[in-house]
């Protein structure tokens, strides 16, 4: 009864031992591991295309003061009032375009300028002169004309006008010509827009 109770006591020791070693051995036998980020880097490439060409404009540029020569048509008179022509050439190598009003400024002898009041018109005391546009030739011209008052206008300086400043349509750069045996002028000046050739002067 004795041996039954020690052999007993030893299977319960064993088993016990068994099962601390096998906890053991659980423990520390898996091998370690990095966690990984379940996020992802996504890479956009984005392609930005630039236009360095500039659309070319089409038909003639403009007609500037760099390549037209101003010339004088001539004048005519009347009681109270005078016409004058003026035409402008196209000294370029290629055609431009033009259309409307110059701007025009009287100069006396010393070439500086005189009291000018330009008005737009188109009907004077010569007829109608609608505005058109025109493409002028190299070679070529074109032309208008101004109307002055002769006499005594009131509370208007009058005076004679040796020259004439003109610039042309949508330019700033000016052009000078001058005018032989000068031309009376009051200040008020009517200006016709550009005509073809030299069909503004009437003269």
């Amino acid at each position: 009864m004795r041996r039954a109770a020690v052999a007993l006591s030893l299977f319960l020791l064993v088993g016990v031992a068994s099962a601390c070693g096998s906890s053991k051995s659980s423990s520390t036998s898996g091998a370690p591991t990095t966690p990984t980020s379940a996020a992802t880097t996504a890479t956009v490439t984005r392609t930005v295309t630039t236009s360095t060409t500039a659309p070319k404009p089409s038909g003639p540029g403009l007609c500037r003061a760099s390549t037209l020569a101003l010339s004088f048509l001539g004048q005519q008179g009347a009681t109270g009032h005078g016409e004058l022509g003026f035409a402008l050439k196209n000294t370029g190598s290629v055609t431009c375009h033009t259309s409307g009003f110059p701007g025009i400024l009287w100069l006396d002898k010393s070439g500086h300028g005189l009291p000018t009041t330009p008005q737009h018109v188109t009907t004077d005391m010569a007829g109608s002169v609608p505005v058109v546009s025109l493409n002028v030739a190299p070679g070529s011209t074109v032309s208008f004309r101004v109307f002055v008052t002769h006499g005594a206008v009131p509370n208007l300086p009058c005076t004679t006008a040796s020259g004439l400043q003109v610039i042309p349509p949508n330019d700033t750069a000016t052009l000078h010509v001058s005018i032989p045996g000068g031309a009376f002028e009051c200040k008020q000046t009517t200006v016709s827009p550009l005509r073809p050739g030299t069909s503004a002067f009437t003269g």
